[in-house]
């Protein structure tokens, strides 16, 4: 008798600065798995309540319907049995067991698709996002315009009063378009160099 293989889910990460559509595309997909008839949950970190606070919203104004919570190990118990596709927003705000609980719903079968930060306004790798970038299927890395250029954006700069944050500020601080603004290498400005 041969024995049957348990398929095993995947991993897409979403990555990019402030402003890049990381969320946009985040909603995008979860919303053509819904026209394709899948069940899909959704989850964000609960710190984000920049627009309704059960919900992912991207800047340009769509929204999909999202759990919000702080603990990441609350996803495995209140994800159902027919869920297919798992998305989860703002990731990189969770703490490291974040990534566990990925891995656990992908051994589940699952298709996990994720969206955060890969950089924080130092232009430091951001919590949990390293991780999760090198155990992904697919990394999709996108990149928003230069407030000061046009050029592409890869960077987030922090303002305060206007100006540039220091290295030494808090490394959260939810926010939008009074707070962050998508900078290229060039432009963007830190007053320390991190060391790696």
């Amino acid at each position: 008798m041969k024995k049957t293989k348990h398929t095993k889910g995947s991993l897409e990460v979403i990555c990019g600065s402030m402003f890049s559509g990381k969320s946009e595309e985040l909603i995008r997909r979860l919303n053509r798995a819904t026209f394709a008839r899948l069940n899909i949950m959704t989850f964000k970190h609960s710190l984000d309540k920049r627009t309704a606070v059960e919900h992912v919203a991207s800047h340009n104004g769509n929204t999909i319907s999202a759990i919000p919570l702080e603990n990441p190990t609350e996803i495995i118990s209140l994800v159902l049995p027919e869920t297919e596709i798992v998305g989860i927003d703002e990731i990189q705000f969770f703490p490291l067991e974040i990534v566990s609980v990925v891995c656990k719903l992908i051994d589940s079968g699952k298709r996990v698709v994720v969206a955060g930060l890969d950089l924080d306004f130092k232009g430091v790798p951001f919590g949990c996002m390293p991780l999760l970038m090198s155990i992904a299927d697919e990394v999709t890395k996108l990149k928003a315009i230069c407030i000061d250029c046009g050029n592409d954006a890869h960077f987030t700069q922090r303002l305060v009063n206007g100006k540039p944050a220091k290295f030494d500020d808090p490394i959260i601080l939810v926010g939008a378009q009074e707070s962050y603004q998508a900078r290229c290498r060039s432009c963007h400005s830190i007053d320390k160099q991190p060391l790696f």
